[in-house]
């Protein structure tokens, strides 16, 4: 059972690009060439997506595969599937790694747990302010830091890839 999505590489180095698409092609088992362009939200640095075909589980392989660069700011998503959840990725240089389970439309859902969680502090800590926890649980920091790189990649090409089985 395939599931699909993307990674979406809003902003990197130019010299930064051959390591992203090694380590992209390693996830997915086949030689990776993203389609790179400026990115102009970031001057001198360029940006990519590509569209990905492949076992669920992929899209946590991918993120994990991209975290460690520094410099790098991306996101990558995987579809809902049979017996899967979607799920997306997002990491920026100065926030590190942001994970949240995805809906059929691509919004976040936030467990029980975690909205008990943030009531629970909210409740129990005066200085804990529950609409900044309901704010980190929807990846509010995250989308602030990325809006401007996604509006610049609007038009972007994208390429299709399929994992070979």
């Amino acid at each position: 059972m395939a599931t699909r999505g993307v990674v979406y590489v809003h902003s990197a180095p130019p010299a930064l690009c051959p390591h992203v698409e090694w380590a992209v092609g390693g996830v997915l088992d086949v030689r990776v060439t993203f389609d790179w362009t400026p990115q102009p939200a970031a001057p001198g640095s360029v940006r990519a997506e590509l569209s990905w075909q492949a076992d669920p589980g992929t899209g946590s392989r991918l993120a994990s595969a991209l975290r460690d660069w520094a410099q790098l700011r991306f996101e990558v998503t995987e579809e809902p599937s049979a017996g899967a959840e979607g799920e997306r990725w997002s990491c920026t240089p100065s926030l590190g790694l942001f994970h949240a389970t995805t809906g059929v439309h691509g919004d976040i859902v936030v467990r029980e747990d975690r909205l008990r969680a943030a009531l629970a502090r909210a409740a129990t800590d005066p200085s804990t302010d529950i609409v900044q926890e309901m704010q980190a649980l929807l990846g509010k920091s995250w989308d602030d830091e990325l809006e401007a790189f996604r509006y610049a990649g609007d038009g972007a090409p994208v390429r299709w890839l399929h994992q070979v089985v």
